[in-house]
């Protein structure tokens, strides 16, 4: 079979040996084409924004409690009917993370009427008493609720002067947020009953149901030093009255009796 030749035009070259620029820019038949396509999704959009086509029936809260969804749908109440595209995405996040029991929260558009809310709620570690009140505090040292007095029972307990500022929903600090810090590993584990955390400059004490305190000097290393604390409290001798594992590696029971002090070895086996 016999091959046949193709002619393929090539745009001329201008002065010089140079293509000539005019010839390659596009046309303007083209350039208006592409302006009115533009134009029509621009329009496109700006119609579904203000429409009804992807209003918001439904705020879908995933990875929190009953209570704590029903907080977020109460805050992203003003966008029910709104339409997906014309919700100020910040504005919804900032009040949903503003809730006290929430400590942070992503939004998502789930096309074509649900607002997807994935949330992280914060996690309670201790009670804060102050007088008669009690207030729950998380891991983070964020107050989270008011509560009555007999609830959560196997949080430890702060106590506070009257005159500390326990706003719900602000952020402790200073000697109350170290507290909280040593509470924060003792939350869901075995470590024997906690009864109070005492703070006081740079000493963190825990009082025990049995009466034993735990002494746990600065806010440095707290893991380990209740690590430490729960392998040697059934290694105590009987009168005991503290342990101070301030300095991990060298556990030390005291009775009442001044100067009264015995080092304590932890044993391996009694890891958990």
């Amino acid at each position: 079979m016999r091959a046949e030749s193709v002619v393929v035009p090539f745009p001329r070259r201008g002065q010089g040996g140079l293509l000539d620029p005019a010839r390659l820019a596009p046309s303007v038949r083209s350039l208006l084409y592409a302006f009115a396509l533009l134009a029509a999704a621009v329009a496109a959009f700006l119609v579904a924004r203000e429409s009804a086509l992807f209003a918001v029936d439904e705020v879908r809260v995933e990875g929190a409690s009953a209570g704590v969804a029903r907080d977020v749908r109460r805050a992203l109440a003003d966008v029910d009917g709104e339409s997906l595209l014309a919700i100020d995405v910040g504005a919804a996040h900032r009040a949903v993370e503003a809730i006290p029991t929430v400590a942070s929260a992503s939004l998502d558009r789930a096309f074509p009427h649900t607002l997807r809310v994935t949330v992280v709620p914060e996690r309670p570690v201790a009670v804060v008493r102050q007088g008669g009140a009690g207030y729950l505090v998380s891991s983070r040292g964020r107050v989270m609720a008011a509560i009555e007095l007999r609830t959560r029972p196997r949080l430890a307990r702060i106590w506070v002067p009257k005159g500390t500022a326990l706003d719900v929903g602000s952020v402790v600090e200073g000697d109350l947020a170290a507290a909280v810090t040593a509470a924060t590993p003792l939350a869901g584990t075995r470590f024997p009953r906690v009864v109070s955390v005492e703070a006081t400059g740079r000493e963190l004490t825990l009082h025990l149901r049995s009466g034993l305190e735990v002494r746990l000097g600065d806010a440095r290393d707290v893991d380990l030093k209740l690590t430490i604390a729960r392998r040697v409290l059934p290694l105590l001798q009987p009168g005991t009255v503290y342990l101070d594992v301030a300095v991990p590696e060298r556990p030390v029971g005291g009775t009442s009796t001044l100067n009264s002090q015995v080092e304590v070895e932890p044993q391996t086996s009694t890891l958990p």
